[in-house]
């Protein structure tokens, strides 16, 4: 009976957690523009180009490139400057960004789209840490790790309803309607953003210090930090993981089950299906977990999943376990933030959050840009039983924390 009542207790703290809640309602208003974003102008340029691969990939590039080039630089900002104040400006200029592309349209010049993917993928690397430091600044140690699955299950939500937004909204009312919904989703997400507690005065600095310096002492925080160096190596392995198998789903319909490539949607489709109820089942989960065995837990049940997926040669049994890998991606994610903001000063959240991020999309890339040659060169079944070996050499990074945790977890019972 008690248990209940603390797990009610908590979730009602959640809720009323003024920068939770507007957080979440902010993210909802940008996952709308940012889905419609992806789908509409993916769909445009399609159409425009005649299936141009390289006009489409351009979209791509738009997308990720500012995540390698800005992350860093725009964490080290979000260092500097005040978080609420930074939000706003990133999601108005944004919004700013898309009308001026709206208004390019009416004149004619549609290869202007490529830049609003370009802006506010530019201006999320400034917004995202900020919104991790806010996070660290409002929210009780206890109640992070299940803000954050609340965060993450949004995120989910929007991986299976997202596409199907952005191809209505496209299909039924054009390319300047979907932009127009685009500009007002992030105008939205600012003015919801104006309800949070107002930015806190920053402290002078008693030593004036450059940029640079500032980048090179977030590499040094991370080097000098025990448990975000081994988290800097599970993301490493995490990323070639991925990046290892991502382009390769279609060949497990088509070479191992020998189906058409169109039921490929059915393998998203599981994916998806298993974060959202991996969502809300975490939740549950973060109260009492650890987020390093919230991790270790989510990295190896992935790992079984890729190896059943490279050896099945059923559909039923690849869709089983896909959904179970859906079902445990939350725990990765939410481990992640929650181990980041555990262990960084509020000082540091944003330059931590600019290193770690382009370590696990770099690996990611690597292996996704050699995939096809290794394709050729070894097996489909080779190419998954090797992702599910770099997701258990991820698990080992995590080992040296396990003593930690469970002797937290002591101190918890003996309290």
């Amino acid at each position: 009976m008690t248990e209940t009542t603390n797990s009610d207790l908590s979730m009602g703290a959640l809720f009323r957690n003024q920068v939770i809640r507007t957080i979440l309602l902010s993210t909802l208003f940008l996952q709308i523009g940012i889905w419609v974003r992806n789908y509409s102008i993916l769909l445009f340029v399609i159409e425009k180009t005649n299936e141009d691969p390289v006009a489409v990939s351009l979209i791509s590039v738009a997308e990720f490139a500012p995540i390698f080039l800005f992350s860093f630089i725009g964490g080290t900002f979000a260092d500097r400057w005040r978080p609420k104040r930074t939000m706003v400006w990133c999601d108005l200029l944004s919004a700013v960004s898309i009308f001026v592309v709206l208004l390019t349209l009416f004149l004619g010049s549609w290869k202007a789209i490529f830049f609003a993917t370009l802006v506010s993928s530019i201006l999320s690397q400034f917004s995202q840490p900020s919104g991790m430091k806010l996070f660290k600044l409002h929210v009780k140690e206890e109640l992070i790790q299940m803000g954050m699955s609340m965060y993450q299950t949004l995120f989910a939500v929007f991986m299976i309803l997202g596409p199907i937004i952005g191809t209505f909204v496209y299909q039924h009312y054009g390319i300047n309607a979907a932009i127009a919904i685009m500009g007002v989703a992030f105008i939205l997400s600012a003015a919801v953003l104006m309800l949070l507690p107002p930015d806190r005065e920053m402290e002078e600095n008693k030593e004036k210090t450059t940029l640079v310096e500032e980048m090179k002492a977030g590499f040094r925080y991370v080097l000098n930090s025990r448990a975000l160096t081994l988290l800097g190596g599970c993301f490493a392995a995490a990323g070639l993981a991925l990046g290892l198998t991502q382009p390769l789903a279609v060949f497990l319909i088509t070479e191992k089950l020998g189906l058409p490539k169109e039921q490929l949607q059915w393998l998203m489709a599981a994916f998806g299906a298993g974060m959202i109820l991996g969502g809300g089942l975490t939740m549950g989960l973060a109260k009492k977990t650890p987020p390093q065995i919230l991790l270790a837990i989510g990295m190896s049940v992935s790992a079984l999943g890729f190896f059943v997926m490279g050896l099945s040669d059923q559909l039923w049994i690849t869709l089983t376990a896909q959904f179970i890998s859906g079902l445990f991606m939350p725990c990765i994610h939410i481990g992640i933030n929650t181990m980041i903001l555990q262990n960084t000063d509020e000082a540091f959240i944003g330059r931590v959050n600019g290193i770690l991020t382009p370590l696990f999309m770099g690996t990611m890339v690597i292996t996704m840009s050699a995939s096809g040659w290794l394709k050729k060169t070894l097996s489909l079944v080779a190419m998954y039983e090797g992702s599910a070996l770099l997701f258990i050499v991820g698990v080992l990074f995590l080992v040296p924390l396990f003593k930690r945790s469970s002797a937290l977890l002591k101190k918890g019972e003996e309290v």
